[in-house]
Formats: C-alpha cells, structure tokens, sequence
C-alpha cells in the first residue's frame, strides 16, 4: 500500500450527525418528522436529492426557507466545539511517518473542506484533495476517486480508501480501491454493498494493524468483508 484517501464529511468531522440533528430540529418547530433512515439515505451524495426531499415535506417555499435558515444557525452553533473522530489524527500522523501518500474526496466542495481541514489544524497532512468543484459527478460515481489517486501518481490497487458512507464506498471500490468503512451514527445502519474491513471508529486498532490485515487478505486472494 502506497497511498491512503481520506473521505471528509462523517469520517474526519462528523458534520453529518450534527446536520442531522440540525434539520431533525428545525422539521420539528413545524411539526414535521425527519427520520434517521430518511436523512442517512442521502449521505454521501450531492445535495440535490435531499433538496428536492426538503422541498416536498416543506411544502412551501416560505417554510421551506424558514427549515433551511434554522438548520444553518443551529448547525453552526453546534458544530463549533466539535473535534475530529477518534482516531482520525493518530491515523494521519501513522501515514505520514510511514511515508504513505495522503489525499482526500469529498462530495463537498473545496471551502467547506478545506475550511473546516485549517480549523482542525489537519490540511497539512494532504498532498491532494478532490472535491464537489474538481468533478463533474460526485460519490456514488467513481470519479473523484480516480482523479484523487491519479493526482498522488499512484495506481489503484496501490490505496487505500476510508469511508463512512455507503455511496462512498461504492464509489471508491468502483475505482478500484481497497475500501475501510467507518460508519458514524447516522451511518451505522445503512447497506453497505461493497467493503474490505469495517471499523467501530479509528481509535479501534491502529492504522499499521489495519494495512496488515489488508494485505494479508488480498495476498491469500480473499473478495469478502472482514
């Protein structure tokens, strides 16, 4: 293993729950009901398909603007002392000394990312970063996985890809890449189609444990989730 490319939102921040229950807050000063199933069935996609979800249970555009403003404030607050996911530094710093070549794809676009990436103090750790501006169609689709290792000069097989999100890793074994899934909670439940291992959260073994595991696996020639 050469290289390592990171997912962003839900796996390095988890911006997702938070947004969650943003949203879940804001349907409710209407009286409206947001489901865990609903919102975690749009994660990992391009914002459009819970837009046009939105636009339908709002029913109006006033309403619809009025849950669109609350969610933002409320997420805005919420997500101003939260930290990265367990695991997350030590996984990058492990990468680094052991002179893997790190990137990241994000659905998200580039100021969101790389905002949030300076905050965290984490934007450094990346050679390349691949976002929502750099493709014309996001996870599921492949394509901003084959721009990312590409970007790194690398080959495929020769990275790793971390995911927390089902169409994530649909999209990055798509491209051919070994896939980590780590589901936060509002991912937990989803059908995760395609994998190589799945982890509770980073903190649950050490990223040197989890490139042994993996190459053990595909040198004995196995195709099924560990």
């Amino acid at each position: 293993m050469k290289g390592i490319v990171f997912d962003f939102d839900g796996l390095i921040l988890d911006t997702e729950t938070i947004w969650y229950h943003a949203f879940r807050e804001a349907f409710e000063q209407h009286q409206l009901d947001l489901p865990l199933q609903t919102f975690a069935s749009f994660v990992g996609t391009h914002g459009g398909a819970f837009n046009t979800y939105l636009k339908k249970v709002a029913g109006t555009k006033e309403k619809l603007e009025t849950i669109r403003r609350v969610a933002d404030d409320l997420h805005r607050e919420k997500i101003k002392e939260v930290e990265a996911r367990d695991g997350v530094r030590d996984y990058l710093a492990t990468a680094k000394e052991l002179g893997l070549r790190i990137g990241l794809a994000s659905s998200s676009n580039r100021a969101w990312v790389e905002g949030f990436l300076r905050q965290l103090q984490l934007l450094p750790y990346f050679e390349v970063i691949k976002t929502a501006d750099d493709v014309e169609r996001v996870k599921p689709d492949p394509e901003l996985y084959v721009k990312a290792v590409s970007a790194l000069h690398l080959s495929p097989d020769e990275v790793l890809a971390f995911e927390d999100s089902a169409a994530g890793a649909k999209a990055a074994k798509a491209a051919g890449l070994q896939c980590v899934i780590v589901p936060n909670p509002v991912t937990m439940d989803l059908l995760f189609e395609s994998y190589d291992w799945r982890l509770e959260s980073m903190a649950q073994y050490p990223l040197t444990h989890v490139l042994a595991k993996l190459d053990r696996k595909w040198g004995e020639g196995s195709r099924g989730p560990l």
